[in-house]
């Protein structure tokens, strides 16, 4: 079903839009949708969006506020704003309208090439509890300022969240999402591009995991099927190509997706993710680590661990948000030893992290 009223339908409606509202028509969006039809929708001139969104055409933003109405349905969706959208990056809100009322019930997150990193971008500082209703309309509004974001529910007075963005302040595009399953309405679309005065911004901050390793060093992709065969792992080592050092962020994990683009078109989901352990001796260490979504953890060319992490693994409601969730003990050769953890990623978050509980006798690099 695809049917979007022109502009020239929309101009004899003119009445029902104040001046700054947007057109819902081809002239002003491009749709990337499943299905999309233009109709008049609980009083207002809306879009019914399933599974995509409308791109607004010919326009750059970089500071500014973006509103909309949207219709929403309990079930499970993501349906919000991308802004600054250039290619695989962007700052995100959107919201969870089948856990209204929890704590995780809306998300402010980047897309960093391609993957929005809700298993790092997690928690108070990036969601807050909010109960929505499914017989109105929800009222979003975005203001954005340089390197800082808030988000007005329902015409609030002051903000639901504020939020520092992730990438650096560059103009791109603005994405509205719709339904995912059987389609959302979108309405009264306003943009705004003067920059903003934020009111009340008190970002909550996240304590930082104490300990970690700094920056592990990654490498180029492959295919994780190759992992299947201990015997071929130092082979698969020995081609790979290195891409450089990533420090961690938020306090809490390297996020791999920041050197690599995993959707590019080419087979392979897969990385490793080095550390060389300096040891005065041969000892054993007990490593505490966390990954996602998959990980297998080789020690010296010899594979000690595999698990997995990712999203639903664990119960229905599990995340699969970074933390240092498991633990091996490395057993330590005096000398030089290399430790690679190889992960692998479906969606949310590209991610690995880790510590010692002390690092006596060992200088790690």
């Amino acid at each position: 079903m695809k049917r979007f009223i022109h502009l020239v339908t929309f101009l004899a409606m003119s009445s029902v839009f104040s001046q700054n509202i947007i057109p819902l028509d081809t002239i002003h969006w491009t749709v990337k949708a499943q299905s999309y039809v233009a109709e008049t929708f609980k009083g207002k001139e809306a879009v019914y969006i399933q599974g995509g969104g409308i791109i607004l055409k010919n326009e750059k933003f970089l500071n500014g506020t973006i509103e909309f109405d949207i219709f929403l349905k309990e079930e499970q969706a993501f349906p919000g704003v991308e802004f600054r959208a250039r290619g695989a990056h962007s700052e995100q809100f959107f919201l969870r309208p089948h856990l209204s009322g929890k704590a995780d019930a809306n998300q402010a997150a980047p897309k960093v090439n391609g993957i929005t990193p809700f298993q790092l971008n997690f928690g108070p500082k990036y969601s807050f509890p909010y109960t929505y209703k499914y017989n109105d309309w929800t009222h979003v509004k975005v203001v954005v300022n340089n390197d800082k974001a808030q988000v007005f529910m329902d015409y609030a007075d002051t903000p639901n969240l504020s939020w520092y963005l992730t990438h650096d302040p560059v103009e791109g595009d603005i994405v509205i999402r719709g339904g995912r399953f059987s389609g959302m309405h979108l309405a009264d679309i306003k943009v705004t591009k003067e920059a903003s005065t934020l009111i009340h911004f008190n970002p909550i901050e996240r304590e930082p995991i104490p300990g970690l390793i700094p920056e592990w060093e990654i490498s180029d992709m492959f295919e994780e099927n190759l992992l299947d065969s201990p015997k071929n792992i130092n082979a698969l080592v020995k081609k790979r190509t290195w891409q450089g050092k990533l420090k961690i962020e938020e306090g809490a994990a390297a996020n791999i997706s920041r050197l690599q683009l995993l959707y590019n078109g080419e087979p392979g989901n897969t990385v490793f993710a080095k550390l060389i352990i300096q040891s005065d001796k041969d000892q054993l260490k007990l490593f505490e680590f966390g990954y996602s979504d998959r990980v297998v953890a080789i020690l010296n060319g010899e594979p000690i661990y595999r698990g997995t992490n990712k999203w639903r693994s664990r119960d229905y409601r599990y995340l699969g948000t970074i933390g240092l969730f498991d633990a091996i003990y490395l057993n330590l050769k005096e000398g030089k030893n290399e430790l690679l953890m190889a992960v692998s990623e479906d969606f949310g978050g590209w991610l690995i992290t880790g510590k010692f509980q002390n690092t006596n006798g060992v200088i790690l690099k």
